[in-house]
């Protein structure tokens, strides 16, 4: 569905440019990234992995102008986080297109303050709303508003885009993101599934592509920051640090004895960060630990036995990256989604920003910040962080399989269906009934991916309806 809001009646919008051929390499839309020398980290394998050093000493195309984003995810948690970093840099930024969620009110909110050229929502009936809110308040504005998957292609690849922030749940985001890599946009990720369930589709081809692929996790963030300048073979490990989220400080045992209620409230609850709730469920699992594993895995191209987790309670510590000269380096700051968000979108530039604390108000200061801790993570209060390198040493659709049924079970904990504590079991139990019945792909396409992804939500619904005796 393609609408195009203006005074008048809706009418069919326009398409955007077509697609340039995968063969052919792309770097920053079809242009020479900078007339300056490269020098690259091998450890990531592909263009951002490494800094720009200009003689001239600026740092890029950047520098001398501004930056066109998408924003897939808009009114989700990074979504508007992202726009509030845009808000406080408007000289640097211009928003050229939104895609959001079934929230049509902020959509709509959104698009009249940054005016993309194109807006997509969720469902053709999200789209009548948005269009008809525009035209309302605003007659003459006339973005192209979409819906469903197209909009999200479109939103992702749109034409006049320098970079495409992917930040929808799930393996949604995984065929727009291919479609910018493609039509050779920079991507900012903040989709997980991106890379844990298409990993083995999307390296290669961003290396193909030549465009760069900017983490937005602060964990995956703080580790691009570490290792700029930085040759492959000086990198001995890499280490995500993780705050353990609300159940960090109990025992196996401790939380067997919660009351349900109890349980269920501290699992959407995290101590430190301001997320949404099923990536909150995921920290306190530590299923996102896991997952963030195998995404550095692919970032990184680092070996599984060389990636490390640690919790780190104060959230201050955000990650590291230990040299074979036994140096460690570490990027610290308040847990704020906006530094990473702030980082990915400037880069190769640094934004002066003016953070504080999400919760004091205070600013960073290292004399304040008191004690670090760091401990090793307890795997039998965490299964689900073994279970997660588990499915990243099977490779292939492992992982896709395993982050989609993680996905379903963290509904039915949300709609209380499911225990907290019954999670990590039934994600065992899908990912080996998936070995079992030889579900597993080594080598999968696009296609597989999406299937294994089906197959994972498809075999924990009907476990779900089982354990429920519904069926």
């Amino acid at each position: 569905v393609a609408l195009a809001v203006c005074a008048g009646a809706l009418r069919p919008g326009l398409r955007g440019a077509a697609a340039p051929a995968a063969d052919v390499p792309i770097v920053h839309a079809g242009k020479a990234p900078f007339d300056c020398e490269y020098s690259g980290i091998a450890v990531c394998g592909w263009s951002w992995s490494g800094i720009w050093l200009c003689e001239s000493g600026d740092n890029g195309e950047f520098a001398a102008g501004r930056k066109s984003v998408s924003i897939l995810g808009s009114t989700g948690s990074v979504g508007t986080q992202a726009l509030d970093v845009i808000r406080s840099h408007s000289e640097n930024f211009d928003v050229v297109a939104l895609a959001g969620g079934r929230n049509c009110e902020l959509l709509a909110e959104q698009a009249l303050e940054f005016r993309p050229d194109v807006v997509a929502a969720l469902r053709p009936e999200d789209a009548t709303d948005v269009a008809s809110i525009l035209r309302s308040k605003a007659p003459d504005y006339c973005p192209t508003v979409m819906s469903g998957p197209e909009g999200q292609v479109e939103v992702a690849a749109w034409k006049t885009a320098d970079i495409t922030l992917t930040s929808v749940v799930g393996c949604a985001g995984l065929l727009p993101t291919v479609r910018a890599i493609e039509a050779g946009k920079d991507i900012a990720l903040a989709n997980k599934e991106t890379l844990i369930a298409g990993g083995p589709v999307i390296a290669p081809l961003a290396r193909k592509a030549g465009v760069q692929l900017l983490p937005v996790d602060s964990e995956h963030s703080a580790i691009f920051q570490c290792l700029q300048g930085s040759p492959a073979d000086a990198v001995s490990k890499i280490i995500l640090t993780g705050s353990g989220g609300a159940f960090r400080d109990m025992t196996a045992e401790d939380l067997k004895g919660l009351p349900p209620d109890q349980l269920r409230d501290m699992a959407v609850t995290h101590p430190n960060w301001s997320m949404g709730a099923k990536i909150t469920v995921d920290s306190n699992s530590m299923m996102n630990k896991g997952l963030e594993v195998i995404e550095a895995h692919w970032l990184f191209g680092m070996d599984y036995d060389a990636i490390e987790v640690v919790v780190h309670p104060q959230s201050i510590v955000h990650s590291a990256v230990e040299f074979r000269d036994s140096s460690v380096i570490a990027q610290l700051g308040w847990p704020d989604m906006r530094l990473p968000v702030v980082y990915a979108l400037g880069f190769p530039d640094r934004l002066p920003t003016t953070l504080r604390h999400p919760q004091t108000g205070a600013m960073f200061r290292l004399g304040d910040v008191g004690v670090l801790e760091f401990r090793h993570p307890d795997m039998e209060r965490f299964p689900c962080l073994d279970l997660a390198y588990h499915a990243g040493r099977m490779g292939g659709t492992a992982p896709a399989i395993m982050s989609a049924a993680n996905e379903v079970a963290v509904a039915h904990v949300l709609d209380g269906s499911l225990s907290f504590l019954d999670l990590p079991q039934q994600v065992v139990f899908v990912l080996d009934e998936a070995v079992r019945a030889g579900i597993v792909e080594s080598t999968p396409d696009l296609a597989g991916i999406v299937a294994a992804d089906a197959w994972g939500r498809a075999a924990m619904g009907r476990r779900i309806q089982s354990l429920l005796g519904v069926g």
